[in-house]
């Protein structure tokens, strides 16, 4: 009888190489989106700059609103550049939804700024009042604030210090805009400057609540990203 010696292929000696528990990402993130933000958050600064001078010096009325309205332009056109950049990338640095979130929040506080200083315009001012130069210098530091944070929005700790620091601010902006929109309706005021001073004050005063709300998104991020 024959047997027939069934022949199988020899084993390789070497080993399979190790599967690496990290798979390597052949396309990479678009990083420009934090320039970006930061390019918003800087117009932020500067238009929330200028009107503070507007409220401290309201002969120049018409320069800083012609201002104001060329960093808002700038502003736009940013936010617009993120929204393209949001649908030309493949992989972005963060989740889409926060990068749309935090790119339109910015824009509104600019937005924002925009709106009360063509109020100003619109109601000829030609007054200093107090309140109004010092929330808008509390607008100033939250604008700066936010800025910090979105230069540091990988590290979560120094965001959350940045919150910190805001709420305090809000909350000084809150008893600012309590104590002018109260002494506006002292005494017998004249009804239009009422009218006038206390729109100028509520877009001030929501001004930096908005910035509260660009923080929380930040805030979020940062934790979620970190």
């Amino acid at each position: 009888m024959c047997w027939l010696r069934a022949s199988f292929p020899a084993r390789s000696s070497q080993a399979a190489p190790p599967t690496s528990p990290h798979p390597v990402r052949l396309i990479p993130k678009d990083e420009g989106f934090f320039d970006l933000f930061d390019g918003l958050a800087d117009r932020m600064v500067k238009s929330s700059t200028v009107l503070s001078e507007l409220f401290n010096e309201p002969t120049r009325l018409d320069f800083f609103v012609g201002k104001i309205k060329e960093l808002e332009h700038e502003a736009d056109e940013l936010t617009h550049e993120i929204m393209l950049r949001l649908d030309r990338s493949f992989v972005t640095p963060l989740d889409r939804e926060d990068i749309h979130s935090l790119a339109t929040h910015l824009d509104n506080v600019v937005d924002l700024i925009d709106g009360t200083a063509r109020r100003a315009a619109m109601f000829h001012v030609t007054d200093r009042r107090e309140p109004a130069k010092q929330l808008a210098g509390v607008l100033v530091k939250a604008s700066e604030s936010i800025k910090e944070a979105v230069h540091k929005v990988r590290q979560p700790t120094e965001v959350a210090r940045i919150g910190r620091l805001l709420k305090q601010l809000e909350e000084e902006g809150d008893a600012i805009y309590t104590s002018a929109v109260g002494d506006l309706f002292k005494g017998s005021p004249d009804p239009l400057e009422v009218i006038k001073w206390k729109e100028l004050y509520d877009n001030l005063e929501h001004a930096i609540d908005v910035c509260d709300d660009v923080l929380n998104v930040l805030e979020s991020v940062s934790i979620k990203n970190s």
